[in-house]
């Protein structure tokens, strides 16, 4: 009789884990990690990433989901104007209030860049919503580095005769540093997305990639800059890994 009883106890308690498993698929866990491939293509330019992210979430339904991550992130593209990068410049004002002003374009000067090659590593925070196998989500790079080649481009002043038509050496910025708008330096990438679980362990996933390229150049030029920035938006796509569910379910 108590073998029988065992047997029903081990019965129930599988049945029950079997059910919870079935009722909260990997993408209604408590918690997420992702190794994510992409890759990003358009005006004349390809843009690679991997990333790495980790989300938790906080409430009872575990459909939102809030994390870090990072990203190594890679571009190549063709020839590329950069224009004038600092806020003060662009917009006269800094952080939030640059996403409201004008332009001044008696500031924008023009960096025209011959081929523009970068690697960043940054880290980046992300949002997500889920909605049965989908997910809808934004992440943005937070702080980072990065790398890149020497290029040679020519300057086109905008009131300067001096350096105009010039030509002028410059670097990727090294520093990435997310200050909202034109007040950002160095390079990032954002990403607005919908992804779809195809199983627990891989989904897939598209959406739109806009980025931030910064160049310096060797010297400062008119109005005492020496940074330009390129700004492109890139449809993409990508496939996502839960390697470490993986690594649960084999064992």
């Amino acid at each position: 009789m108590k073998k029988i009883f065992l047997f029903l106890i081990i019965v129930l308690i599988f049945s029950t884990l079997t059910k919870a498993q079935i009722a909260q698929p990997y993408f209604y866990t408590k918690s997420q990690t992702n190794l994510d491939i992409a890759l990003a293509v358009g005006n004349q330019a390809v843009s690679p990433s991997i990333s790495y992210s980790k989300l938790h979430s906080f409430s009872e339904n575990r459909r939102f989901k809030i994390g870090y991550g990072f990203r190594l992130n890679n571009f190549f593209g063709a020839t590329k104007d950069a224009i004038t990068a600092p806020a003060k410049l662009t917009s006269g004002t800094y952080s939030v209030a640059s996403l409201f002003s004008d332009y001044q374009l008696n500031n924008l000067d023009t960096l025209k860049l011959n081929s523009v090659w970068t690697t960043s590593i940054n880290a980046k925070v992300v949002v997500q919503y889920s909605i049965r196998k989908f997910d809808i989500g934004f992440n943005i790079d937070v702080v980072g580095l990065t790398f890149g080649g020497k290029q040679t481009g020519q300057f086109l002043a905008n009131e300067s005769p001096n350096f105009h038509k010039s030509a002028q050496i410059a670097n990727p910025s090294a520093l990435n540093l997310l200050l909202i708008g034109d007040s950002d330096k160095g390079s990032l990438n954002s990403e607005i997305f919908v992804r779809y679980w195809v199983s627990d362990r891989m989904a897939v996933r598209v959406g739109g990639s806009y980025q931030f390229l910064e160049y310096s150049t060797d010297k400062n030029l008119t109005f005492e800059n020496e940074r330009f920035r390129i700004k492109t938006f890139m449809p993409f796509a990508a496939i996502t890994f839960s390697p470490f569910k993986m690594f649960y379910q084999d064992l």
